[in-house]
């Protein structure tokens, strides 16, 4: 078994999702895990969840015999990377920029509502997952509808909202008012 199958194996076997993995120079891996939708323990990757997953890798890549000279376990951000068919279905709804391959229009850059495009028949050799971004720069909504091979690099965009104590993506619950909301 190789390393990556180790560590996803690992990482799901947990209850995560594995969201990345990268090999950087002096030996170091890292490796992103996410909460998976609906969990009930909450929304964001904790601390306590990245010792967790990383006491278990460091067992397992031992035993794989798989040498690293530094193991790193974190959540993906704010900007979490959308890699998998899934996750460009779970984030649907969600502000993305998205990266294309090679240009279109003479862009590749694109930022808007990530959209699922299911009202097509999908012929024999078509890409099962085919998805859409919603922008609006000015000239009226716009669409771009892309297919997963087309796409370099996809990310949510972060949204911040310190006034509120809002640190998610724009399709979470805004948090109850408190006490000292109330006195103003």
């Amino acid at each position: 078994m190789n390393w990556l199958n180790a560590v996803e194996r690992t990482v799901t076997g947990l209850g995560y999702d594995l969201v990345d993995t990268e090999r950087a120079p002096g030996g170091l891996l890292r490796v992103y895990i996410d909460r998976l939708p609906g969990d009930p323990t909450g929304a964001f990757v904790t601390v306590d969840d990245c010792e967790r997953v990383t006491r278990q890798l460091q067992q397992v890549l031992e035993v794989e015999s798989f040498s690293y000279a530094r193991l790193e376990v974190s959540s993906p951000g704010l900007d979490r990377p959308l890699k998998k068919a899934a996750d460009y279905r779970r984030f649907v709804g969600e502000q993305v920029e998205v990266v294309l391959r090679m240009p279109f229009q003479g862009r590749k850059k694109y930022r808007g509502e990530l959209a699922l495009i299911d009202d097509e028949p999908a012929a024999a050799d078509a890409p099962v997952d085919r998805f859409r971004v919603i922008f609006d720069e000015g000239r009226g909504e716009q669409a771009l509808d892309f297919a997963l091979a087309e796409v370099r690099e996809t990310r949510l965009v972060p949204v911040v909202d310190f006034k509120g104590r809002r640190l998610a993506p724009a399709a979470a619950e805004p948090p109850a008012p408190t006490d000292g909301d109330l006195q103003q």
